[in-house]
């Protein structure tokens, strides 16, 4: 079997992140609501498991998925597990810091590591930047990784037979828009909708409700 296509993108990192603007920092400090049909909780390995039609927001970060598995360290790092529903995708969004910019991706499997402030969208993976509500750039692979710290992108194409992408293939694509030039005319990010009225959840803290 062919080795899958593994390109690491550091001048695209470098033009996406424009220097070394990152995620939203406050989003680390922000409480985690999640709304969902169903939760099961284990205080003792402190995890969390919501079913049905999840939203979960924290700060800046909107997370929308089938099944969603968040559990904390003791350290009070939160990890999360996003499953789509069979056919459809996981969405992730988040603001980046200082400027009207916002990462979003989707993939049918998206994780979520709090502590090393790591992405992964997995299988069908697609990541965007918007400028305000324009499209600016647009990445597609089998996996692609946004890590906050180091600055980097890594984007894997996948084996041969996978589906990379909306289009196809096992190759990595990528569209970039200039920088300091307007965002390319394309499909616009979703209006903001109104704020999702989130019913209390756990605080994730090791405390008794």
């Amino acid at each position: 079997m062919t080795k899958p296509h593994v390109l690491t993108l550091f001048p695209l990192a470098l033009a996406l992140l424009c220097g070394n603007v990152l995620a939203e920092k406050a989003d680390k400090e922000k409480p985690m609501n999640v709304e969902a049909d169903t939760l099961r909780y284990d205080d003792l390995k402190q995890t969390s498991v919501f079913t049905g039609n999840v939203v979960l927001t924290k700060g800046t970060i909107v997370i929308r998925g089938a099944r969603v598995e968040v559990r904390q360290d003791p350290e009070g790092y939160q990890y999360g597990t996003v499953t789509a529903e069979a056919g459809k995708l996981a969405f992730y969004r988040q603001k980046r810091e200082g400027v009207d910019e916002f990462i979003e991706g989707e993939g049918e499997t998206i994780e979520y590591d709090g502590k090393a402030d790591r992405v992964k969208f997995i299988k069908r993976a697609e990541m965007r930047r918007f400028r305000g509500a324009a499209l600016a750039d647009e990445i597609v692979g089998s996996l692609i990784t946004y890590d906050n710290t180091n600055d980097q992108f890594n984007v894997d194409g996948g084996p041969p037979g996978t589906v990379g992408g909306p289009l196809g293939g096992t190759r990595v694509r990528a569209v970039l828009a200039p920088r300091g030039a307007p965002a390319a005319s394309g499909p616009a990010a979703p209006a903001p909708q109104a704020p999702v009225q989130l019913r209390p959840s756990l605080t994730f803290d090791g405390g008794k409700k």
